[in-house]
């Protein structure tokens, strides 16, 4: 009955959550050019901006300190066309969610995977969202934190050629993602689930 009833409520809350008006969620996965690159593939973003979040470090930059931050993406999207729920499961199959030492080629603190939420109807949406690959992967333990969302900082200044790298470099960032093998190991994880 109790399993019954937080099933009903969870059911409510993501029906309320995917008409409700937030509508930009933090995320990171690694290189934040391949997660803008293809969360900005996805029917109901409208913007993705890459940047850095979860550090106490005021004011993180790329080439200085970013120390305790993690390399991520705030993503705005139109609710009415994609709902949060939606969002998750779409970050899911772009990233590893096994490695707890980076992404792909990428090792260390910042290129971890995590998801920054907002409120308790997103951290209710997310903890569903993660036991479910839980359940898909039940010989595998799921390392991608649900953490409590704290400043975001764009990529600014000098630095700013970060934001839509995919797009003013595409040489570069295809040989980059090429290297690294992300895709590789995408489908090695997802399968034809892959977005790519």
């Amino acid at each position: 009955m109790k399993k019954k009833l937080v099933f009903f409520i969870v059911t409510i809350l993501l029906s309320y959550a995917a008409h409700a008006a937030a509508d930009k969620a933090i995320m990171a996965g690694g290189c934040f050019w391949c997660m803008e690159s293809d969360f900005e593939k996805l029917e109901g973003v409208t913007d993705v901006i890459s940047g850095f979040t979860g550090g106490t470090l005021k004011n993180p930059t790329y080439n200085g300190n970013h120390e305790g931050h993690f390399e991520a993406v705030e993503i705005s999207y139109d609710p009415h066309k994609v709902s949060y729920k939606e969002l998750l499961e779409y970050y899911w199959v772009n990233i590893d969610p096994f490695d707890g030492e980076g992404q792909f080629c990428d090792k260390g603190p910042s290129y971890l995977s995590a998801i920054f939420v907002a409120n308790e109807i997103e951290k209710i949406i997310a903890e569903q969202s993660k036991r479910e690959v839980e359940e898909k992967f039940p010989n595998k333990k799921v390392v991608t934190p649900i953490l409590h969302a704290s400043t975001f900082y764009p990529i600014t200044g000098k630095e700013s050629y970060h934001q839509d790298y995919y797009k003013n470099n595409s040489i570069r960032y295809k040989v980059y993602r090429w290297n690294c093998g992300r895709d590789r190991r995408l489908e090695e994880i997802w399968g034809d689930k892959v977005t790519h």
